[in-house]
């Protein structure tokens, strides 16, 4: 279906033939008009669907029928990540470009009185991370009082990472009567919870089913010793001529460990975790995208949301402890019906996470032994270290720092709350 048959107007159309796309994807051509008719929508969609147009197109043709209150935050965009919100950001300003709506991307790590001068121009759409909008929200620099449509994005990975009292708080002050859209990969019980909180009669949209991956991602599963992953990885780079990697590992310091390895076998690579800068993580993406390195290593939470059109390779270096986050991660690849191969070094170490991740798969991965880097049978398992402390409800530690009041340098909130319900604050980075 083309997206002139989805009642969208001249303007956004417009924007749409100007990004090269004519066919709109399975979620587009299911949400947008729901969305259109004012509906609430509970939506499971993996990566790279086209979900970010899904919502954002709708949304922009809503405002631009919609009661006029301008320049007051008429949509609100909740995302768990800073990469997620700066490209759901750039997503509303690019399918926007012809229609006279200013927007807002707001989140942690850089200066907040940036966000507050621009906020105090006034702005019709917000998009942010729960934690430095929470952090407006209590400095009286942002008016949520108008918001006619929110959409709550990614919304499983917003949980994981111990959004949920933040997104409540969130929801308090916002109108009654507004139109909620929630978009999940997964459907947890605290999802589902969420939605029957905050949804009204949604029309429930599933384009693919929980927990499985792209059908155009090719799988495999390649043998080897743990001491040898480095060097079995430089050598299928080298002898398969891969121009763009995505690499996971499971810690921070593992992650900059590798890429200085790699350097040093000649491969081109850098690390993005959450314990770099907000501009270093923004340089490192740009870097990867235009293809100044070859490789980007990363850690679960500071990949979520990354959107690399036509990413060819992404490759588990370190298997996840949580199986979803392995269908997460590959999700980064096969986007938008392109092809993507994704490659998993397991040692022995790790037959235990491999075999649970094939149990939610409910399928085996081809596995495979590159000559020379034969596994030693000698070799027994060992206990992995997880190195993110882990909690209760799934949320891990990764990309957060140790201290408080990280995310905005110079906090003006209050800085000696407990924590609540055993989680730190210092997930508030965003």
């Amino acid at each position: 279906m083309s997206f002139n048959q989805l009642g969208l107007s001249a303007e956004l159309l417009r924007a749409v033939d100007e990004k090269g796309y004519s066919e709109a994807t399975p979620i587009q051509q299911q949400a947008i008009p729901h969305i259109l008719e004012g509906h609430d929508i509970l939506a499971g969609a993996q990566t790279g669907t086209g979900k970010t147009a899904g919502f954002t197109l709708p949304l922009l043709q809503r405002l631009q029928f919609g009661t006029q209150n301008r320049r007051r935050v008429r949509a609100l965009v909740l995302t768990p990540t800073r990469e997620l919100a700066a490209q759901v950001g750039d997503s509303v300003r690019e399918y926007g470009r012809y229609l006279p709506f200013r927007t807002a991307v707001i989140y942690g790590g850089v200066s907040i009185n940036t966000q507050i001068s621009r906020l105090r121009k006034g702005v019709d759409v917000v998009v942010a991370t729960p934690g430095r909008l929470l952090d407006h929200m209590q400095q009286g620099t942002i008016d949520l009082s108008a918001v006619e449509v929110l959409v709550l994005d990614e919304a499983d990975r917003m949980l994981d990472m111990g959004f949920i009292r933040d997104i409540r708080k969130i929801l308090k002050v916002l109108p009654a009567v507004r139109q909620n859209l929630l978009f999940s990969a997964t459907f947890s019980d605290e999802i589902k919870r969420l939605a029957a909180s905050t949804l009204n009669s949604p029309a429930e949209i599933q384009v693919a089913q929980e927990n499985t991956t792209a059908d155009k991602v090719s799988q495999v599963v390649y043998r080897v010793d743990k001491g040898r992953k480095r060097e079995l990885l430089s050598h299928r780079i080298g002898v398969e001529n891969w121009q763009q990697v995505l690499v996971f590992t499971r810690t921070k310091h593992g992650a900059n460990r590798l890429a200085t390895q790699l350097e040093s076998d000649g491969i081109t690579a850098t690390a993005i975790h959450g314990n770099k800068s907000q501009s270093a993580r923004t340089r490192a993406l740009q870097d990867f995208k235009s293809g100044t390195v070859r490789v980007l290593v990363a850690t679960d939470i500071a990949a979520r949301g990354l959107d690399i059109s036509r990413l060819p390779h992404v490759v588990n270096y370190e298997m996840p402890h949580v199986p979803e986050d392995y269908v997460h991660r590959i999700g980064r690849t096969a986007r938008a019906g392109h092809e993507g191969h994704a490659v998993s070094l397991v040692c022995v170490d790790e037959l235990r996470l491999l075999r649970d991740i094939e149990k939610l798969l409910g399928a085996e991965i081809d596995k495979e032994t590159v000559p020379g880097y034969e596994p030693d049978p000698r070799i027994k398992a060992e206990p992995i270290e997880n190195g993110r402390s882990r909690r209760a409800n799934g949320a891990r530690n990764d990309g957060a720092k140790k201290r408080r009041g990280n995310s905005a340098g110079k906090r003006s909130g209050p800085r000696n709350r407990p924590p609540q319900n055993g989680k730190s604050r210092q997930r508030r980075s965003g």
